[in-house]
This record gives C-alpha cells, sequence and structure tokens, in this order.
C-alpha cells in the first residue's frame, strides 16, 4: 500500500466518513485530494485570484512596462510552487511533475491580469 493510500485511508476515518469540499481542503494543510482533476481546479483558481489582486495593484501603484510583467510572473509561479510544495506537500509527479503544476493556469491568469492592470490604469492614470 502506497503512502498516499495510506493517507487517504486515515483522513477518511478520522472525518468520520465525511466528505471535505474542495475549497476547505484547498485552505486546509496536507490534504488528502482524492481526484488529480480537484486539485489542478484549485492551483487554476487562484492563479485567477492572483491575477486580479496583482493586476489592481499594478494599476492602482502606476507600474509600468516589463519590469510589471517580469513581476508578476515571478509571484504567481512563486506563491503557486510554495503552496503546492511547502503548504499542501502533495507528490507533484502524480500531477506530471514539479513544471507541470508551475504552469497549470499560468497562461489564463497572465492574460486576466494584462486586462485587469490595464484598465486599472487607464481608469486612474491615463489623461
Amino acid at each position: 500500500m502506497t503512502s498516499s493510500s495510506k493517507r487517504k485511508e486515515e483522513v477518511h476515518a478520522v472525518n468520520g466518513g465525511v466528505k471535505q469540499s474542495t475549497w476547505s481542503k484547498a485552505i486546509s494543510c496536507k490534504a488528502v485530494w482524492d481526484e488529480k482533476d480537484e486539485f489542478l481546479d484549485v492551483v487554476y483558481w487562484f492563479r485567477q485570484i492572483i491575477a486580479v489582486i496583482l493586476g489592481v495593484i499594478w494599476g492602482v501603484a502606476p507600474l509600468k512596462g516589463f519590469l510589471g510583467i517580469a513581476i508578476f510572473c515571478i509571484i504567481n509561479a512563486g506563491v503557486l510552487y510554495v503552496y503546492f510544495s511547502s503548504f499542501q506537500q502533495v507528490d507533484e509527479e502524480e500531477y506530471g511533475g514539479t513544471w507541470e503544476l508551475t504552469k497549470e493556469g499560468f497562461m489564463t491568469s497572465f492574460a486576466l491580469f494584462l486586462v485587469v492592470w490595464i484598465i486599472f490604469f487607464t481608469a486612474l492614470h491615463y489623461d
């Protein structure tokens, strides 16, 4: 029996057989993910939340150019890496490796970040 299946059985027994919601597992440390897609959905939506928050911040504080894009990429990838490797402590190989988890939903969050950044920057700083 693998360690991940043992962990699933232990958590199931501790919870009294009650299934946790996806979002309660997302904010719980070392949660057990029954389905692979469930965790990937959480990673995807966390990226979208980060994109909106950083887009608003970048638009309000008139950040421009490549520096803004580079800082967004570093923060977005870094926060999610810390989330899945340290907070959730998932086995990256179950999800295709670290790179697959790091790039999950990145381009859509990048597009959302650009849209929010441009809207806020234009609304507040355009003459």
